[in-house]
């Protein structure tokens, strides 16, 4: 039974209207939320066709909010199920359009492309940019220190990346502004001045949008603004939406865009019931996007009841005190006074005397920041290390390895795979992900250029890949794999004439008879492996992986991407076995987010892993808690805090004066809706304010990291692979407040 709290009881007493909840980390704020939905279906009078709607940010948090409602309506003595709906803002938008498409120039059977397919368009419009446009743009922007016999390299290997993420931002951006292809054309073509980087991103957007067309299909950026055009276009409709959704309650608010702000002030003014729950100072999705926090606290400071929840019983006292001076300090002393709003109050409060959730007793605590400068290897030794010290003394306890970035979880991954330390990832990829697409790619790569010596030999090392753990056999692997590459005529080998069978030429009296056994057996798997290119991609995957995986892990993926690539397959007829590998390669180098099975869809549970090390990085930490947390490589790099001797992920250095051309084109864009001359485009300016925008988002970041921990936290900080990095700035400002703080000396 839910025991509500202070703070809870006056979100649970919600007379109607307008509301706005400033929640901190740990502070029931979803379970509150869940309980009032609940209330609201059990006594607000709904009609049949009335649902109380609820609307989240991903679709984990979708199942999660549907089961603790249905919890709370049993517990009421109702059936579960009945009289709400939970959607994500996009499922919500999906919704508006199709029961309506015809208001917004779309068939009934319209199509909704993936972030697979939506980035495939988006390559493909911009390698045909490209390719019309050899050397365009980029001659404008390359830095004079770029020595000539690089600009060749930069041009063909760095350069099309660069041009895609710039281009992908300038779609998302207009679409945010509503702005069709059409609209910009015009508004370029009106201009006495010449915005490079905004004619690259119309040309693409020009292609993409085609590409969508020709396909019936619509993108997610497209649903949102698809809805509010069609509410817009129909008022019946709308008011029809009003009277079926009476209650609108919103979770995560402080990550909404301007647009998704306005698709439920469509659904909810001038008169209507609207909660918006949200932490401010865990907004950790805004670059490059016009999510902002600000329209939250904008809110909260005019509606009708003007709410916070302020006690989290997740920390210790130590800890909540670490993330409380986090706030101070930024708004009272960071050197930067446009970022002293980056984190706001309230200050995280402990629970109260008797609470059913009490704080985690701060008598064990431990909190250190570790003032040594690694080096990369060196932080990576030390944390791994420290972890499998700690994990026999606390197997009935969770722990999580946190990173900024997915290849600094791979380094931590393989580094406690080599110290056989159990792990789990919560990355872009896991590792298994990896290695089955790696394997399966490896081998259709060989049956795609089947009389290629060296990618037989690559597909033998694949089919063989359990035999890495035994020395003897991988060395016995290591030479038949170097025989098969040395194999001219692969025919002689696969296909061989009387007389002419390779693996007879080869063998001698000293070798292990092993060898042409291994050699025998590969030669007629391959063979089954070749007839079975006639079939569908995904049946050729599965006789693979029947003679390549045993374990069952293993063989669940296979099947994943086994449905994946016929889903690909049948959206590009055209498609042979090269691209098709493609695709599977993209997988493997981690170049493409494939959810496999890590939990990602349903949600992770930290509780479902104790005595086992959690590999995640920053932002997908959001939401989850542990009992011990290592915080890697705050330095000034990844946390900068716009100081000059910073440095930017976003600011390549082959780009002149430090530019950030993803901001540049964005701030052109701008420049364009604008219609105040003192706005125009000023180069540089959208560089700076960029700088400003991270800085204030990785301030919010390290806040929302050290509130993962309940009771240890440990934070570490490398030097980088220069040698030239420095703690960041609120690093050695946390550290200060320990050292005066901890006067009795190491906790650890």
């Amino acid at each position: 039974m839910f025991r509500p709290r202070q703070k809870q009881e006056e979100i649970l007493s919600y007379p109607g209207g307008s509301m706005g909840v400033a929640a901190v980390p740990g502070s029931g704020k979803t379970h509150t939320l869940s309980y009032l939905a609940a209330m609201l279906v059990a006594s607000a009078d709904l009609g049949s066709d009335q649902e109380v709607l609820i609307v989240t940010l991903v679709n984990s948090a979708v199942d999660n909010f549907r089961q603790r409602v249905a919890g709370f309506m049993q517990e009421m003595g109702l059936i579960p199920d009945l009289g709400y709906r939970v959607r994500t803002l996009h499922g919500l938008a999906h919704d508006i359009v199709r029961e309506r498409p015809g208001l917004v120039g779309l068939s009934d059977d319209f199509e909704i492309v993936d972030e697979r397919i939506t980035n495939g368009l988006l390559n493909a419009a911009a390698q045909a940019w490209l390719r019309s446009n050899p050397g365009a743009i980029i001659n404008d922007y390359i830095s004079p220190q770029v020595e000539d016999n690089k600009v060749d390299w930069i041009q063909g290997d760095r350069w099309p990346e660069l041009a895609r993420n710039i281009s992908g931002n300038f779609i998302r951006r207009a679409k945010d502004l509503r702005l069709t292809p059409q609209d910009i054309e015009r508004r370029l073509d009106n201009i006495p001045v010449k915005l490079p980087l905004a004619d690259m991103g119309l040309q693409v957007y020009q292609d993409y949008q085609r590409a969508l067309a020709y396909r019936g299909a619509v993108d997610y950026d497209d649903l949102i603004r698809l809805a509010i055009q069609a509410l817009e276009l129909d008022p019946g409709y709308l008011q029809l939406l009003k009277e079926r959704w009476p209650y609108i309650l919103e979770d995560e608010a402080q990550d909404s865009s301007r647009l998704q702000e306005d698709i439920l002030r469509l659904l909810t003014e001038p008169d209507g019931n609207w909660v918006r729950v949200g932490d401010p100072n865990q907004a950790i999705f805004e670059t490059f996007t016009t999510a902002d926090p600000q329209y939250l606290r904008d809110f909260i400071a005019v509606a009708d009841y003007p709410r916070d929840l302020p006690n989290s019983g997740r920390s210790t006292l130590s800890i909540i005190a670490l993330a409380n001076h986090l706030t101070e300090w930024t708004q009272r002393e960071h050197p930067i006074e446009a970022l002293r709003d980056a984190l706001n109050p309230p200050a995280i409060q402990p629970t109260p005397a008797g609470d059913p959730q009490p704080n985690p007793s701060d008598e064990q605590t431990v909190v250190r920041i570790i003032s040594k400068g690694y080096s990369p290897q060196e932080e990576l030794t030390a944390v791994v290390e420290s972890v499998s010290k700690w994990l026999p003394d606390h197997p009935n306890e969770t722990v999580a390895i946190l990173v900024p970035r997915n290849q600094r979880g791979f380094d931590v991954t393989a580094a406690l795979g080599e110290r056989g330390i159990d792990y789990v990832e919560i990355l872009q990829s896991t590792t298994s992900t990896r290695l089955t697409a790696g394997a399966l790619a490896t081998i259709i790569a060989y049956l795609a250029d089947p009389l290629h010596p060296k990618k037989l030999s690559r597909a033998f090392r694949a089919w063989r890949r359990g035999d890495r753990e035994d020395p003897e056999a991988s060395d016995r692997v290591d030479i038949l794999a170097k025989s098969l590459q040395g194999c001219r005529q692969v025919e002689d080998y696969l296909w061989p004439d009387p007389g002419k069978d390779w693996v007879d030429t080869r063998s001698s009296d000293e070798e292990d008879p092993t060898h042409a056994e291994l050699l025998l057996g590969f030669r007629e798997i391959t063979k089954r492996w070749s007839q079975a290119t006639l079939l569908p991609i995904d049946q050729l995957i599965l006789t693979i992986a029947q003679d390549v995986f045993t374990e069952p892990g293993e063989l669940a993926l296979a099947h994943k991407l086994a449905g994946l690539l016929r889903q690909i397959a049948e959206n590009h007829p055209a498609w042979g076995l090269p691209e098709l590998n493609d695709e599977l390669a993209l997988i493997a180098k981690n170049e493409r987010r494939f959810l496999g099975f890590s939990q990602d869809d349903t949600g992770f549970d930290p509780e479902r892993h104790k005595g086992i090390v959690v590999v995640s990085t920053m932002h997908k930490a959001k939401g989850l808690e542990w009992d011990r947390v290592y915080l890697m490589s705050v330095n000034n790099y990844n946390f900068p805090s716009a100081q000059e001797f910073d440095r930017y992920i976003a600011e390549p250095w082959f780009i002149r004066d430090q530019l950030n051309l993803e901001a540049e084109a964005l701030s052109q864009l701008d420049a364009l809706v604008s219609q105040d001359e003192h706005e125009w485009y000023k180069e540089g300016d959208a560089t700076r304010n960029a700088r400003l925008d991270y800085a204030a988002e990785r301030l919010r970041l390290l806040y929302v990291c050290i509130t993962r921990a309940k009771r240890e936290l440990i934070i570490t900080w490398n030097n980088g692979r220069r040698g030239d990095l420095h703690p960041a700035l609120p690093l050695v400002a946390l550290q200060t407040f320990l050292e005066e703080s901890q006067d009795h000396g190491s906790t650890d």
